[in-house]
């Protein structure tokens, strides 16, 4: 019966997934750049048709103008495996130069189905693998219940199925290695974090959390010298990860340096878009970048996002714990969206998926969170024609999440601020809809989304900040001691 209840949380995620799939897409039919769509299939022509020592530099068939390969090299294997098979079933949808801006009902077909296979194999899996292997001793209308939350969780759906993106290649990997962690198997951990970083570079965000946790269990060795061996064990798993995902690029320098320079261009602006960060919120008053130059911003940035994360990595350091190691992956991820330079709108899934594995211990902040982690995308997702679906899946994941709150009990004052944010939201949502924005304001509703939003994830940082710094000490033998039916009432 577990095993069947399982099987019909996966079916219900798959239908969710192919539900949003037959929506839009981002930039369909809107030339000359189209978008993210268009970029995938782009680095599918890219890896498949060119040599690999051309895919991040500047050629006569490579313009990196035109969505230039900017991602690590398991991103540009991955393109060329699906660039490989586009080829066998049409070679016009990776026709060197010719196919670009291509869009057909077939293609599409195609391009939808690599993203719910990525997602299948690797995401979904993990989910499956947290739920069983760390909360194992949960009931099974637990078990299930947090799973089809996980799966159903509605930003990743919208933005990997919807939108179109491969997200859930490297969150999955995230949530592997997460899962390894929580068995305390730290070089299997290091190894998947490592493949995760080298999918997408903006897993950078939970950097701080596997290093200083990983330092905290090498220095709690008996001896000094097992604590060398245990350090040099996961180093080593790093470092031989590290090589063998960048090989082909390791040929001379300038070929690595040339990846590099992709991966962290520093000459683009300091937001895309109106992301809901604090620099976004605060440029709606001072026009930072007018102030200070595009150099003194990137420190600017780098300072704050130090200092930002600085009190969850201390506390991970001091005291080492898997439940403290999970908030921390959330307050250094939130500290890199809301601080760092060059973040886009989609970045928030970064760390609303390590909000996901708290769901379990602190149910009412998590869904909160959740929910208007995928409100601060909704400017992005109307434009790509994905509202009904939005609307759909928000509505729906409310609806679970009360079920998974009823087995606390909450003061009024958290109901009631609760109850605040989410009406809003709706209130937000219904001047977008009728009220049209003055032509001397275009972009007052993206703004106000994302400066209600930003307020908002401040306030979880904090929050989870605070949780994380209150947690036991110690690792109980029993992590999962936390069970959602004695967790502590919310004041």
């Amino acid at each position: 019966m577990e095993k069947l209840s399982m099987f019909c949380c996966v079916l219900f995620a798959l239908f969710l997934r192919c539900g949003v799939s037959l929506n839009s897409y981002s930039g369909a039919h809107k030339p000359p750049m189209f978008g993210d769509y268009e970029a995938q299939r782009h680095w599918m022509e890219i890896t498949y048709n060119l040599p690999i020592n051309e895919w991040y530099n500047q050629t006569k068939d490579n313009d990196l103008m035109y969505w230039g390969l900017d991602y690590p090299p398991l991103t540009a294997y991955h393109s060329k495996l699906c660039g490989i098979v586009a080829n066998l079933m049409n070679p016009d949808w990776v026709a060197l130069n010719t196919s670009r801006g291509y869009e057909s009902y077939n293609h599409k077909l195609f391009m939808r189905a690599t993203v719910l296979v990525a997602d299948i194999f690797i995401y979904i899996v993990a989910v499956i693998a947290f739920v069983g292997i760390t909360l194992k001793k949960y009931s099974s209308y637990e078990q299930v219940l947090l799973t089809t939350m996980l799966l159903s969780y509605p930003g990743l759906i919208l933005i990997d199925h919807g939108h179109f993106q491969y997200n859930c290649i490297s969150l999955g990997f995230t949530l592997f290695s997460t899962v390894f962690m929580m068995r305390q198997y730290h070089c299997i951990s290091s190894m998947f974090f490592v493949l995760a970083l080298n999918y997408k570079q903006m897993e950078l965000y939970h950097s701080f959390p596997f290093f200083f946790y990983l330092l905290s269990v090498s220095w709690k060795q008996k001896t000094w010298l097992q604590s060398v061996v245990k350090l040099g064990g996961i180093g080593s798993t790093v470092i031989a990860t590290f090589i063998i995902s960048w090989l082909p690029f390791l040929k001379s320098l300038e070929s690595a340096q040339l990846v590099v320079q992709r991966l962290f261009p520093f000459n683009r602006g300091l937001f895309e878009d109106k992301v809901a960060n604090v620099w976004c919120a605060v440029s709606v008053v001072v026009k930072i970048k007018n102030l200070i130059s595009q150099p003194q911003m990137v420190q600017l940035c780098l300072l704050s996002t130090v200092v930002a994360c600085l009190p969850s990595c201390f506390d991970l350091l001091r005291n080492g714990t898997r439940k403290k190691f999970l908030y921390s992956m959330i307050n250094c991820s939130l500290a890199f969206f809301l601080f760092s330079y060059q973040v886009h709108e989609k970045s928030i899934l970064i760390p609303a998926t390590s909000v996901c594995l708290i769901l379990w211990m602190n149910p009412m902040a998590a869904s909160w969170f959740l929910v208007i982690s995928t409100f601060s995308m909704y400017p992005l997702l109307v434009r790509d024609g994905q509202s009904t679906s939005y609307f759909s899946l928000v509505i729906l994941y409310v609806m679970l999440a009360s079920f998974l709150c009823k087995s606390q009990s909450y003061s009024r004052w958290t109901k009631l601020v609760v109850s605040l944010s989410l009406t809003g939201c709706a209130a937000l949502h219904l001047a977008f809809s009728l009220v049209d924005a003055p032509p001397s304001l275009p972009d007052l509703y993206p703004l106000l989304f994302s400066v209600y939003s930003c307020a908002h994830f401040v306030l979880f940082w904090l929050y989870f900040l605070y949780i994380q710094w209150n947690c036991p000490k110690h690792d109980s033998a029993d992590l999962l001691s936390n069970k959602i039916s004695s967790a502590k009432k919310i004041r």
